[in-house]
């Protein structure tokens, strides 16, 4: 290779390094780290792929990544920093998204895909779509409507939705809104009494799934939010109090008439065990799964402790950064658990093809949630529903590219791992 050459790849990578930063990150200079391909995942460049121009309508969108940098634009550092960020050098953020070249779908050729079903059905619920809308907490950040917007676009749609504990609207509120029973994602918190007080909340409001998220037992280290926050103007004070948990969690309605007064910290579930989760059973008749398994011994123990099912997660990389993309992961955990309970997956997708290998693999369902943030920050209710119509697309084409005439037809013979 000449000099010329060695400088010349030298200037590609420094710029592509420049533009996966979310401090340098700009559409011009994504254009420019752009003179060879890029390969590397999103949090990205915060611009389309080959263009310095942003979309100005939902409907413009070529893929879910073009209303990334639409939300950047729009919504403060501070917020766009609190979603965009993952943990320490955000390993598992990345993994999310780079893992899924370790697997390839393998088509069935010579099958009459001109109608394809693309419905699941979970719990006695059938649902248009394998793609559920994850929990995702405080998406007021993003826009005024939040949940609301997130509610009606899931119901246009006719998708799962999950709601966060730590939504700025109340379980009540979001499942007037969505117009169906919604399934409820719980953060414990240290005190049982509080867990209790928000199951009887979710219950009450109609919620056949508990989703009990254990995860998040720890603080973390967002350094992406953390910079993008000193960067951010404005007076923040008046909307966010951090002197307590309780203070912290008065723009989060569930939280409303519980009394937090001795949480302390984050509010992290720090002593959750098994049988803190089964204790869960004598306060509602809710199924209950787990979200955060990523192990097949894990996934045993879940069977073997009576839950009712496993979501596949790492908060999108939010919670630990142990490396590990669920993609990844999924396999052994389908091994595991032989069928016996539901298992379904979010983080890191984005593609219909994403979608597709997971539910090859076994999965029941593939969950969304940054890229409907970015349609929410972009365009609000219409960019959600934007969002969710183009996995919709790609999947049901990726599902017809590949031979199969239903989500029930994918099995293990449509994907294999890269060796």
């Amino acid at each position: 290779m000449s000099s010329e050459d060695i400088r010349a790849t030298s200037r590609r990578r420094f710029l592509q390094y420049c533009a996966a930063s979310p401090l340098l990150a700009s559409g011009a200079f994504a254009a420019k780290a752009l003179e060879a391909p890029s390969k590397l995942p999103d949090p990205m460049m915060w611009a389309p792929p080959g263009s310095i121009d942003l979309i100005k309508t939902p409907k413009e969108a070529i893929n879910v990544f073009d209303f990334e940098p639409v939300a950047r634009q729009n919504v403060p550092p501070a917020h766009f920093g609190y979603m965009a960020s993952g943990i320490d050098d955000e390993t598992t953020l990345r993994a999310n998204r780079e893992d899924f070249k370790k697997f390839q779908l393998m088509p069935h050729r010579l099958n009459d895909v001109s109608k394809v079903d693309t419905s699941i059905e979970l719990f006695g619920v059938k649902y248009d779509s394998p793609i559920f809308i994850c929990p995702t907490g405080a998406n007021q950040f993003f826009h005024p409507d939040g949940e609301l917007a997130v509610a009606r676009a899931a119901k246009a749609g006719n998708h799962l939705q999950m709601l966060s504990t730590s939504s700025n609207f109340s379980v009540d509120d979001v499942t007037k809104e969505r117009g169906a029973p919604i399934w409820f994602q719980l953060y414990a918190s240290p005190s049982f009494e509080v867990a209790k007080a928000l199951i009887k909340r979710a219950d009450g409001a109609g919620c056949p799934v508990l989703m009990v998220t254990i995860d998040r037992i720890a603080g973390r280290n967002q350094e992406t939010l953390f910079r993008l926050m000193k960067s951010d103007t404005r007076e923040c004070s008046g909307c966010h109090d951090r002197s307590s948990f309780a203070a912290r969690a008065l723009r989060r309605h569930n939280y409303d008439g519980i009394d937090l007064s001795g949480i302390k910290g984050g509010g992290e579930s720090s002593n959750l065990d098994w049988d803190t989760v089964k204790r869960m059973r004598d306060v509602t008749k809710m199924k209950i799964m787990l979200k955060g398994i990523v192990t097949a011994d894990d996934a045993e123990l879940a069977v073997q402790n009576g839950l009712d099912g496993i979501l596949v997660s790492n908060h999108g990389g939010r919670g630990e950064d142990n490396g590990r993309s669920t993609i990844d992961a999924l396999p052994e955990i389908i091994a595991a658990v032989k069928g016996r309970i539901p298992v379904i997956v979010d983080s890191g997708f984005r593609r219909g093809t994403d979608a597709v290998k997971a539910l090859a693999m076994g999965a029941q369902a593939v969950g969304v949630g940054r890229p409907y943030l970015w349609g929410l920050g972009a365009f609000g209710q219409a960019g959600v529903e934007r969002v969710l119509e183009l996995v919709r697309t790609e999947t049901r084409a990726a599902m017809q590219q590949c031979g199969a005439k239903s989500v029930k037809d994918l099995n293990a013979s449509y994907v294999r791992r890269v060796t």
